[in-house]
């Protein structure tokens, strides 16, 4: 599994390469520094279009965890947690979860925990919302790893508001769009939902491929 994870991250690295006409610089350097240079031009460029959203409009398009998002897309693109379908609903789930928590334990409208410092109250929402995002991302089958710390970002009182959840899922939709963009533009599949199952090998071959 992870030969084949790295196959498909240089070939999203070599199709974009290509795809500009930089085909001496695949050729001249190895396929660590093609891909680590993608993703510090893809990584970097797509935080900066999203916080550059963000001053314009001087809403909350950008919050952490979407730089844990933004290294998925690039990393593994076709892997099922960067699909859209489980970026999305993941942060969905996340942000739901880390308000119900604040709304739980009666945290609605206090000072973040990065101000007031953290209490009972605060170490309860955190888990509860943690633990809801996880469990229910199990369920549906929409993991993202990255949501977790969408559910921590809203229960410990950085994003509060629930008029800030179309801004937060805006700012996702936005980096997808750009993800799908890139991807594409390498050749890469990336899927327009949701990415395709992985072939389940039989049990005497995933022995042999581990």
């Amino acid at each position: 599994m992870g030969r084949k994870n790295e196959q498909l991250r240089w070939q999203l690295a070599k199709g974009l390469v290509q795809a500009l006409h930089l085909e001496r610089l695949a050729s001249k350097y190895s396929r660590t520094t093609v891909m680590a240079v993608f993703n510090l031009i893809n990584g970097g460029f797509s935080i900066a279009l999203v916080a550059f959203v963000a001053l314009i409009t001087q809403e909350a398009f950008i919050f952490p965890s979407l730089g844990a998002t933004a290294f998925i897309l690039f990393y593994v693109p076709l892997a099922q947690p960067a699909s859209p379908r489980n970026t999305l609903c993941g942060h969905l789930t996340g942000a739901l979860m880390g308000l119900l928590a604040l709304y739980m334990f009666g945290l609605q409208g206090q000072p973040s925990a990065f101000t007031t410092g953290v209490d009972l109250p605060r170490v309860g929402a955190a888990a509860l919302s943690l633990g809801l995002t996880s469990c229910l991302m199990v369920v549906f089958r929409v993991a993202h790893p990255p949501a977790g710390a969408t559910a921590l970002i809203v229960s410990l009182g950085l994003m509060p508001d629930p008029a800030q959840l179309p801004i937060l899922m805006a700012g996702v939709a936005l980096l997808l769009a750009h993800a799908f963009l890139m991807n594409r533009l390498a050749g890469i599949p990336y899927p327009l939902w949701s990415a395709a199952p992985e072939p389940v090998l039989p049990q005497h071959q995933a022995s042999r491929a581990d």
